[in-house]
């Protein structure tokens, strides 16, 4: 009778520390934010951010936080930012935090897909050719692999000229592309002398290479005057008095 007395005290001693030690147990695993949360707030954003700056189909894939990482449990809403200049494509970081007094930031690594329609040479095309309509075909494409650029409309690009041979199913980019010359040294240009209401029109004679836009030199025939104008078309050149 006596050891079963001493045994039911050691079976209630246990009992009794056990309890604050299990308590102690739980608020340990409340007292760190979860990393769950951390995650669902970055992905409900990027997909929220995603959908107001593209129309297109678009993934977001969020890296693995180190399990080792310990942040304050948050008593106040997670708030996710775009850091100042992140990327919105490709590789990039999506911001977390905490505005509790004493808060914190974390950042998370991601990867942006962003898919649209770009523009790509329907057959190939030589050095020095005049790109047309009729050599383009518009498919969809990943935008976060385009960091050249991409067209995705014909319109600026149409008339311009390969500067190397473009292979079929290459994307168009700005590199590819130059404009054509208007005017070429030597040539007899049409010059348009302007001062306020008043235009003349004479020939002249140009001294350089030029594409839309370009400023030359050029020579007026009568006076043999030498002028800067821009070129503004075929041929044509424009001087302002």
């Amino acid at each position: 009778m006596h050891k079963s007395r001493i045994a039911n005290c050691l079976i209630g001693l246990v009992i009794v520390a056990w309890q604050p030690l299990n308590a102690l147990a739980g608020g340990a695993a409340t007292q760190w934010q979860s990393h769950a949360a951390i995650r669902t707030t970055a992905q409900s954003f990027m997909d929220a951010f995603l959908g107001s700056q593209h129309q297109g189909r678009s993934t977001v894939k969020l890296g693995q936080l180190d399990s080792r990482l310990r942040l304050k449990a948050c008593t106040s809403p997670l708030e996710a930012f775009m850091p100042p200049g992140g990327r919105v494509m490709g590789n990039t970081t999506v911001g977390v935090r905490c505005t509790d007094d004493g808060g914190w930031s974390i950042y998370v690594s991601a990867r942006v897909d962003v898919f649209g329609p770009v523009l790509i040479a329907r057959q190939p095309l030589a050095r020095g050719t005049a790109v047309h309509d009729s050599d383009l075909e518009l498919v969809e494409r990943n935008l976060a692999n385009l960091p050249y650029g991409y067209y995705s409309d014909s319109q600026p690009i149409a008339g311009m000229l390969a500067k190397r041979t473009i292979a079929a199913a290459t994307v168009i980019t700005p590199q590819m592309l130059q404009a054509p010359k208007l005017v070429k040294r030597g040539q007899r240009v049409t010059v348009i002398a302007e001062s306020g209401a008043l235009s003349i029109r004479t020939v002249g004679k140009a001294l350089g290479d030029g594409k839309s836009g370009d400023t030359i030199r050029v020579r007026a025939e009568g006076s043999q005057r030498v002028v800067d104008g821009v070129v503004v078309s075929h041929g044509v050149i424009k001087v302002t008095l």
